[in-house]
């Protein structure tokens, strides 16, 4: 496992929109536990592949004491609710914003054997989904904030934030 460089706006390849996995192969599990070892390297809650370089539907995700979740070629299938929460990226560091989330999802995919599943989430983990299946399209937690009185820069000594965007 190779815990590999995470990409930072304005990098091209976190606005693009990835391609669908046709073949899981020896390479492409040797690319999940790359993104596994940095989502954990990095104390990440998740990671997209596009997040690393590499515009392919693959997300990784750990919630705590839970052993990590990949899905590949992620679909959400169902959203209901709605509330606001803070969020913040590891493509788009020393900043949070507060955004809305839907309160629970349900998602389908294929696992990492290439089996077909369906996830339904709620609270952090479908907010975790909902953001690393927006990196899919494109699309970072920034893009969902309605104003910028609602982003803040975090003092990463500290832990501190200042209100609005620099």
């Amino acid at each position: 496992m190779t815990v590999r460089e995470v990409r930072h706006l304005p990098d091209t390849v976190l606005r693009g929109k990835a391609k669908r996995v046709s073949i899981i192969d020896k390479s492409i599990h040797q690319f999940i536990d790359d993104m596994i070892a940095t989502m954990q390297h990095t104390n990440g809650v998740g990671l997209a592949a596009p997040q690393i370089g590499v515009p392919l539907r693959i997300v990784v995700l750990k919630m705590p004491e839970e052993e990590p979740l990949v899905i590949i070629n992620p679909e959400i299938v169902k959203r209901s609710g709605e509330r606001e929460v803070v969020e913040g990226c590891l493509s788009a560091p020393g900043y949070q914003g507060l955004i809305k989330r839907s309160t629970s999802v349900t998602v389908k995919g294929l696992s990492r054997e290439g089996a077909k599943i369906r996830i339904k989430a709620t609270d952090l983990m479908a907010q975790a989904l909902e953001h690393e299946l927006d990196h899919l399209n494109g699309v970072l937690y920034i893009d969902h904030i309605e104003s910028e009185d609602k982003l803040y820069k975090i003092d990463s000594e500290t832990n501190d934030t200042e209100g609005g965007a620099e």
